[in-house]
């Protein structure tokens, strides 16, 4: 009879547990769509901006944003959106590291808003 009332109040636990947990947890957002709904409305900070890029860019892309190792930055707003543009940043891909931890959300944001003005 012991063994009998443990199994049920197991089972009820788990059953409890797993409601809790499909129920209560909020839903997990697409690849990509994490911190670039977050890009504030500020104005760019040019000179933020700039200091960012010289900072952590210019090895691969050049002084004048020309690309090196990494692409041409040159008319990059153009071709991606200013939210593609941080994604980019915050993930990284091919050889581009990722500078999620590396840079504040500000920091990131800031750039690919100086970025996709670059058209």
């Amino acid at each position: 009879m012991h063994k009998r009332l443990m199994l049920i109040t197991f089972a009820a636990a788990a059953v409890l547990g797993i409601c809790l947990i499909i129920f209560a947890l909020p839903e997990k957002q697409e690849a990509g769509n994490g911190n670039t709904a977050a890009i504030p409305n500020a104005p760019v900070n040019a000179t933020a901006a700039e200091t960012t890029y010289k900072s952590n860019c210019v090895s691969c892309h050049g002084t004048d944003l020309q690309g090196k190792i990494g692409p041409n930055l040159t008319k990059i707003g153009a071709k991606l959106s200013k939210e593609q543009i941080d994604a980019k940043i915050l993930k990284g891909g091919g050889v581009m590291p990722s500078f999620e931890g590396r840079l504040s959300a500000e920091e990131v944001a800031n750039l690919a808003k100086w970025l996709s003005d670059k058209t």
